[in-house]
This record gives structure tokens, sequence and C-alpha cells, in this order.
């Protein structure tokens, strides 16, 4: 475990300990440190991340699918991607309502008069309006309100454009592959201040929920923290096992600098930076198929938001005292998975996806108020297990397309199909 990991760690334990021990010894105080201190701090350690998010995105695409340069190659890459995500969130929303319909984590009247707590629920977006928006009319706007399919779209066309015309862009090529190295560079200077802001945002968060919001959910937070941890540490560990070829303990040793700061963050955008820099250099995953495949799995894969909602949806439905039939899970398993595509890896996103699975199988959207309490706090958990999944396939793609002589061990794309 290397140095920034712990510190983060260390960060993140401070600010646990100051957010659940302050407020009730001095709830002024706190209110007075987390006004003028804590929130500020974790603004700004959030600005600077978010600052590099969109430029790192784009450059880090254009130049991987430039230099792929087989659209063939391309093609397999995102076959191979969306069915990985596809599949694993199928597991991991199984998993999730199995186990929430076995531990029953709600009670019929559990929390009274507290289900009444207003929540005003996001309108989702239909489906087909998601497909269609996926190509962006104006590259500029889309980038400046960071919808992240637009940009992966807009830089898909300019990468293969710049593979097809080859040489005849290479002073543009270089313009970019040197933009790159600044924005990893940029994520370096940042980092230094992640203990800092990983203290802050957890000592904000967890002050500010408060101890009788957890206790009163502490059977829905095992529930969901139980499935997360096993999904995270079981599925993940065994899938870059037997398909990444690598051992479990070397994967999560180098992936852990992201895993930690998705905690704090709670944000699969605002971690990507450091994701991809610690598949690269951590893991071995290459330029091309890193820059490819955790962009793509921050907007589409969410395997930990999922498995919240699947239990969450349990969870409210007993509260209820309402029984979800089978067919009714089956549509939870479906809509989760469609909502999860083109859904922005932002802080809070599910409780959007979650008013999208509550109704359609009928239950009440002002129900989310139950749990909106926690969820800042399920939340962190969640966003390292959705980076996580994104860096395993990575890893994936990685070792099949060096095992077909499609990248070389330098990470060089070469001309075999």
């Amino acid at each position: 475990m290397n140095k920034l990991t712990i510190k983060i760690l260390i960060g993140l334990f401070l600010g646990a300990l100051v957010g659940l021990v302050l407020p009730p010894l001095y709830q002024d105080g706190f209110n007075w440190l987390n006004q003028y201190v804590f929130d500020p701090a974790g603004s700004i350690f959030l600005r600077l991340i978010m600052m590099v998010v969109v430029p790192l995105v784009f450059f880090s695409l254009v130049i991987g699918v430039s230099d792929l340069g087989n659209p063939k190659q391309l093609g397999r890459m995102g076959m191979k991607t969306i069915a990985f995500f596809m599949a694993t969130s199928v597991i991991s929303l199984s998993l999730a309502l199995a186990a929430a319909s076995f531990i029953k984590p709600g009670n019929p009247g559990l929390l009274g008069e507290s289900a009444a707590e207003d929540y005003e629920a996001a309108d989702s977006v239909p489906i087909m309006d998601t497909l269609v928006n996926i190509i962006p009319e104006n590259p500029i706007e889309s980038m400046a309100n960071m919808e992240m399919l637009q940009i992966i779209a807009f830089a898909l066309f300019v990468g293969i454009a710049m593979a097809v015309l080859g040489d005849k862009v290479k002073t543009v090529k270089t313009f970019f592959n040197q933009a790159n190295e600044i924005m990893m560079k940029i994520v370096t200077f940042v980092m230094g201040f992640a203990p800092y802001g990983a203290f802050a945002l957890i000592a904000s968060a967890l002050g500010e929920a408060g101890w009788d919001a957890v206790g009163s959910l502490l059977s829905y937070m095992l529930t969901v923290t139980g499935v997360l941890i096993f999904h995270l540490f079981v599925v993940y560990g065994l899938i870059v096992y037997f398909l990444g070829n690598m051992s479990p303990f070397k994967f999560f040793k180098g992936f852990a600098p992201a895993m930690t700061m998705a905690f704090s963050l709670s944000s699969s955008n605002a971690v990507l930076p450091l994701s991809m820099k610690s598949a690269q250099e951590n893991l071995g995953v290459s330029r091309q198929v890193s820059g490819f495949v955790q962009p793509l799995g921050a907007t589409i894969n969410m395997d930990g938001t999922g498995i919240m909602q699947a239990v969450a949806t349990v969870f409210i439905a007993q509260v209820y005292a309402t029984n979800l039939s089978l067919t009714e899970m089956l549509i939870i398993v479906l809509t989760a998975t469609l909502a999860s595509i083109g859904t922005a890896g932002v802080p809070g996103v599910g409780m959007i996806m979650l008013a999208m699975v509550l109704t359609s199988v009928g239950l009440p959207t002002e129900a989310i108020g139950l749990i909106i309490g926690v969820d800042r706090i399920l939340d962190m958990l969640r966003t390292s297990v959705n980076i996580t999944g994104d860096a395993v396939l990575a890893v994936i793609v990685d070792r099949s397309e060096k095992k077909r002589g499609a990248i070389d061990e330098d990470g060089n794309a070469t001309e075999a199909s």
C-alpha cells in the first residue's frame, strides 16, 4: 500500500471520527467548522478533480482510439466492454435482490411518519431519448455541461478520423499526446491535497447524517454494505483472477488509491483521472485500453449503484408491506440496468435512478425520503465498487488484446486484427 493510500485512509478515519463524535458534543462547533472549513475544503478538492475530467477523458479517448487504428479492434473492444458491463450489472442486481429478500431489512411502519418526508424526484429520461442524445449537436456545449456520453461519442469520431488519416495529422496527434500528459501531471499535483479533501468530505457527510439516521436504518445500511463488499472482493476478485489472469491481491493493492479516493468523492467521473492513472501505472493496462474502457465505464457501468437500488426497492416495498413478485424483480433488474446507461457519474445520481426503478414496480417515489438521510454515506462505498468494475474490465480487455497480438507488451497497437 503506497503512501498516498495510507494518507487518504488516515484522512477518512479522522474525518469519520470528527463527523460522528463532534456534533453530539458540540453541535454549534461542528456547524461552524462545516460551514467554514469542511464544506469549502471538500468543495475545492472536488472542483480541482472535476477541472481535469473533461479534457482528460477527451484527450485520452481520442489517443486510445487513434492508436488502435483498426476499426475491427475498436468494435471488438466496444462489444466486450458493453457485454461485460451488462453481465456484471445483472449479477450485482440479482445478488442484491436475493440478499434483501432473505434478510428483510424493512418492516411495515418502521420509520413511521418519516415516510412522508419530502423528496422531489427528478424526471427520468426515456431510453430512446438517451440513445438519440448520444450524438452531440454542439461538442463544446457538451463539454461545458459535462455530458459524458456525448463527449465520448465526439472523441470516438475524432479518434477514428485521426486513425484513418494517419501521418497526415501527425502534428495533431502529437498535440493530443502532450495535452494528455499535461492532464495526468495535473492529477498528480491535485492528489497531494487528497488526504485533506477526504477528511473534509467524510466529516461533513457523517456529521450531517447524524447517529439517529444511521441507527434507524442500520439494517438497510448493513444489507447494502454487505452486498457491495461481497460483489467488490468476491465477484470482482474471481473475475479478475479467472478472466484477467491477475492475482486479486495484486489488483486490489494496485487499485487501492483510486478505491479510497472514490470513497471520499462519491463520483465516478471525479475519480476517473486517478482510476486511469492507477490502472496504467500499477496494473499494467495499456493507455489505449484504459483510455477507452474506463471513461465509458464511468458513464454506463454502475454495479454499486444498482445494488443500492435493488436493496432500497425491496426495503421500501417491505416498509409499505408490499410483496414483490418474480416478474417485478425482473423488471427491477431490467430497469436498473438500462437506467445506468447515460446516467452521469456524479454524487447522488443513484436517487434519480432509484425513482425510475420505484416507478417501474408501482412504489411511491416519495418513499425515497426514507433512505435519503444515509444515502451520502452509502454513495461513497458504491462509487468504489463502480470504478473497480471499470478497472477489472480494463485488465481483462488489455490481457485479451495483448494475447491476440492486437496490442504488444508495451501497449502499442499492432496491425493484428
